[in-house]
């Protein structure tokens, strides 16, 4: 009885592990994209030749540098320009398929890049 308590103790704590390999790196990947999101928005906001388009384009590479799966429909960029300050919010929206042995799931994730005001 004692040896089958220990090999179902070692099969939990390895399915966790495997669980946790799986799991971490997506999740690990999105708070870097997101601090990515928040230099990009503060260095393109003070950039008023950037346009829309060349500020995607910066969230899309930085998405590749995490290998994100995430294409240029899935962000929204908005400029605020009150008197004396300009500034941009970014937000990606993205979902990632876990696949663990005998079940799948998405994590969704929608990193931004912070406070929409100032």
């Amino acid at each position: 009885m004692g040896t089958i308590k220990l090999l179902l103790g070692l099969l939990a704590i390895i399915a966790v592990v495997v669980a946790l390999f799986q799991i971490v790196p997506p999740i690990m990947a999105n708070y870097g994209f997101q601090d990515d999101l928040k230099t990009i928005a503060l260095l393109d906001a003070s950039n008023a030749q950037k346009t829309d388009e060349d500020v995607r384009n910066d969230v899309l590479r930085k998405a590749r540098e995490h290998e994100l799966p995430i294409d240029a429909k899935q962000i929204t960029v908005q400029r605020m320009n009150t008197p004396g300050i300009a500034s941009v919010y970014l937000v990606a929206d993205y979902t990632v398929t876990i696949n663990l042995p005998g079940y799948s799931f998405n994590m969704h994730f929608n990193p931004n890049s912070g406070n929409k005001g100032f």
